[in-house]
């Protein structure tokens, strides 16, 4: 079984002259209320090792930054898992992989639909969007063409919906994107979950995201790990308890945490 590591300091990242994003400041608030300690630190400190880190700190900041943290604990990156093997019956679109190249070629030879693409790799090397021609792929200029892509064809989406999960519990819902008065099937979410865990495909902590399409199905747009996912209109201990359910996740997964039952 696991032994979550206990927290007893925090090092929160700031964007320079105290400015912190509303992530940041949400974490800010909750810890201090907590009783927390916390380190404010810029970009240029973590990369360059200049934190004190051990088992017992709490890393907050965006994602590079939180990835140099996991480096310099001995954290291997954990690998992006936007759409679970588990929750294929839920996508209700066809899904595929594919390369940048791979793609531009389809549209050159005049036989691929339009198609959703994003970069498979967690940094991504640009913004997931939608493809219809050969000319659109000035939007990614610069990319090499061998980058790995996460594919899927367009479908409409008439809501969208960020859920925040933290230890199989649902804690926040919140639309981001078109109607909010068409709501979410609320149960195939929650099958959606447990799903995920009977698969262990889970973690501690993270955000899931579902849409209704036009033909009123609720459907998985995605997965995002929660050790650095934007807020959105999560209040400040619910996002403070998933940021830090994932974070002792991680922790955990490395020797020293193993414990025997």
């Amino acid at each position: 079984m696991f032994n979550y590591p206990l927290i007893s300091k925090a090092f929160i990242q700031e964007q320079g002259n105290g400015l912190l994003r509303h992530e940041e400041q949400l974490v800010t608030e909750e810890l201090t209320r907590r009783g927390i300690p916390i380190t404010f630190y810029t970009e240029k400190r973590v990369h360059r090792r200049q934190l004190s880190l051990d088992r017992e700190s709490l890393v907050v900041g965006d994602m590079p930054c939180v990835l140099g943290a996991l480096k310099q604990l001995g954290i291997p990156e954990p690998l992006p898992n936007d759409y679970p093997a588990s929750l294929g019956n839920f996508m209700h679109r066809r899904t595929w992989t594919s390369t940048l190249q791979q793609l531009e070629m389809g549209f050159q030879n005049g036989n691929y639909p339009p198609t959703f693409a994003k970069p498979a790799a967690r940094r991504k090397r640009f913004t997931g969007c939608v493809f219809e021609s050969e000319y659109d792929f000035y939007r990614v200029y610069g990319v090499l063409r061998q980058e790995k892509l996460l594919c899927s064809e367009v479908v409409s989406w008439v809501s969208e919906y960020r859920v925040y999960v933290v230890r199989s519990e649902i804690r926040s819902i919140n639309c981001y994107d078109g109607n909010a008065n068409i709501p979410l099937d609320i149960e195939k979410v929650q099958y959606t979950i447990k799903a995920l865990d009977n698969a262990r495909e889970s973690y501690s902590g993270y955000a899931i995201d579902f849409g209704v399409l036009d033909s009123g199905e609720t459907a998985l747009v995605e997965m995002n790990d929660g050790f650095a996912i934007g807020a959105n209109k999560i209040d400040r201990k619910n996002y403070t308890d998933m940021i830090l359910a994932r974070w002792q996740e991680l922790l955990s997964l490395t020797s020293n945490y193993f414990t025997s039952s």
